[in-house]
């Protein structure tokens, strides 16, 4: 596995592994929201909620420095997005598991290929160890078996276990989930959601889990945050809007 690279990783339980403290969230010269302050230890499950619209996504992509920070601070996993170069970024994303609404599997290439492909984007070299780590992953997210499928040959829950396996591959200390059960009917999102809470509870990473579904909140319980009216707070009672 590669050495790791920038700031050592903060690893004590309630140590903050993300955080924003007024941070304006640009997309070009648009504002999409403002002064923005967030904190997520390692450990803790948040929730991130609101309308269609209301500048989620926007803050995945600013902590993956899609979108780069233009006004506040900001550090993801000993990373300070205000100061980072080009050149890190990739060093941070590894650091960071994605986990997106559609997949975003390369759909030409089995699922074994695809985990390697991610591998030797982020610095394995050793084809043995490589593949050692992608049926781990597999075997944690009970795919071991679907290693040479192509994934159109898979259901939409076994795709998103693809797409968790994927995320887990480098260890990251923080897992980013935007809609993760978006595109799953009921049960499918219930077996993905025990998937997730057990993974976090055996590894401990801070996750941030972008969601319209206010069941998994009240089902998997953990901090909530709303985004709404041009910003972010934490929720203190049940919110009332449709989203």
């Amino acid at each position: 596995m590669p050495n790791s690279t920038g700031q050592e990783i903060l690893q004590e339980a309630g140590q903050p592994l993300v955080q924003m403290h007024d941070v304006d969230i640009m997309n070009g010269d648009t504002l999409i929201l403002s002064n923005v302050n967030i904190t997520i230890n390692k450990g803790e499950f948040v929730y991130l909620l609101g309308k269609v619209g209301s500048g989620k996504s926007s803050i995945i992509k600013t902590l993956i420095a899609e979108l780069p920070l233009r006004k506040g601070s900001a550090e993801v996993a000993g990373f300070n997005l205000w100061k980072i170069k080009r050149g890190k970024i990739p060093f941070l994303r590894r650091k960071i598991g994605v986990v997106f609404q559609d997949f975003q599997l390369l759909m030409d290439r089995s699922v074994e290929d695809n985990l390697l492909f991610v591998l030797e984007a982020t610095g394995w070299k050793k084809r043995k160890e490589m593949v050692a780590r992608v049926m781990e992953v597999l075997g944690m997210v009970g795919l071991k078996t679907k290693a040479h499928k192509m994934p159109h040959q898979l259901s939409g829950g076994e795709q998103q276990r693809v797409a968790i396996a994927r995320a887990l591959l480098n260890n990251p200390p923080v897992i980013l989930a935007d809609e993760p059960t978006g595109n799953l009917d009921e049960d499918t999102a219930s077996d993905i959601m025990n998937l997730f809470t057990g993974i976090h509870a055996e590894q401990q990473p801070a996750v941030l889990m972008v969601t319209h579904n206010r069941e998994l909140y009240k089902r998997y319980p953990g901090r909530v945050l709303i985004c709404e009216d041009g910003g972010v707070r934490e929720m203190e009672q049940e919110i009332d809007f449709e989203i």
